[in-house]
């Protein structure tokens, strides 16, 4: 456990302490500068209280899942470094995953402090921070194009398509019949969730798959416990997510939605850990 006294070491708590105090300040003004800047525009300033204290309400238990998360990779990476990847940028289901995928090839066959070694974390930590930043960089440098071309798509589209009939319609008088009229240009729009979706879906079936497959042919780093534990947590945090999603629908409970994530992962560890003392 020598390497998880370093990785707990007041040193660390220093460094990445430092960075979370100085993100957190960056979100003190510009929460500030967002509400001068609506007073001055004239917003109801008793709106925008109610707001804050909304939004600051609801944010309390989704929370509960990132709390989760630093506690669950605490226990192999120490405290400090979880704690600041999960507070700056990071989230939870690709910090795990990284961070196991990582683990698995320095030679660990799981991510525990038993296992843990100096050059271990420093490729972990490293995999961790550069798989992740490129949403940064890409967004530094291409952000605001891209902000430019959602403003008021529905108007630009149609003045578009408009300007496009009318020079295929000019073009067909002129050309006669049998002249094809311009095709319009592929829509793209919410390409970006459909594909975040995708990959996701394929993410998760990729792990799922891999228990399936070590569960039945019985070979690979996974026990029977170890492959079966995993794949009966996945089935009840989806039961507990497709429970959500049916209270929010039925009962026009769109709150539920705040909480659907962080309840999910709860009654999964639940189950995790039941399961984990009964097999």
């Amino acid at each position: 456990m020598e390497i998880l006294s370093r990785l707990n070491s007041p040193v660390m708590y220093i460094i990445c302490g430092s960075i979370v105090l100085f993100v957190a300040i960056v979100c003190i003004v510009f929460a500030v500068r967002a509400y001068r800047a609506g007073k001055a525009i004239g917003m109801d300033v008793a709106k925008m209280k109610r707001t804050i204290i909304a939004s600051a309400t609801f944010a309390v238990l989704p929370s509960v899942g990132i709390l989760l998360g630093v506690i669950a990779l605490s226990g192999s990476l120490g405290t400090p470094w979880p704690w600041l990847r999960l507070s700056v940028i990071g989230a939870l289901h690709y910090e795990t995953q990284v961070a196991e995928a990582a683990a698995e090839q320095t030679g660990l066959t799981s991510l525990s402090a038993s296992q843990m070694t100096p050059e271990a974390f420093s490729t972990i930590a490293l995999v961790m921070s550069t798989c992740i930043m490129w949403g940064m960089v890409l967004a530094f440098f291409h952000c605001k194009t891209y902000t430019k071309k959602l403003s008021k798509p529905a108007e630009r589209d149609a003045g578009q398509e408009t300007k496009e009939d009318s020079a295929a319609g000019q073009e067909t008088a002129e050309a006669g019949p049998e002249k094809p009229t311009k095709k319009k240009k592929l829509d793209l729009s919410g390409f970006g969730d459909k594909a975040m979706t995708a990959m996701f879906i394929g993410l998760v079936s990729a792990y799922i798959g891999s228990y399936i497959g070590s569960l039945i042919s019985g070979e690979g780093i996974f026990t029977f416990k170890g492959s079966a534990i995993p794949l009966a947590v996945a089935i009840v945090g989806a039961a507990a997510m497709a429970l959500f999603q049916y209270l929010r629908n039925r009962f026009k409970a769109e709150w539920l939605d705040s909480f659907s994530i962080a309840g999910s992962m709860l009654c999964a560890m639940t189950a995790a850990i039941f399961l984990a003392r009964i097999l």
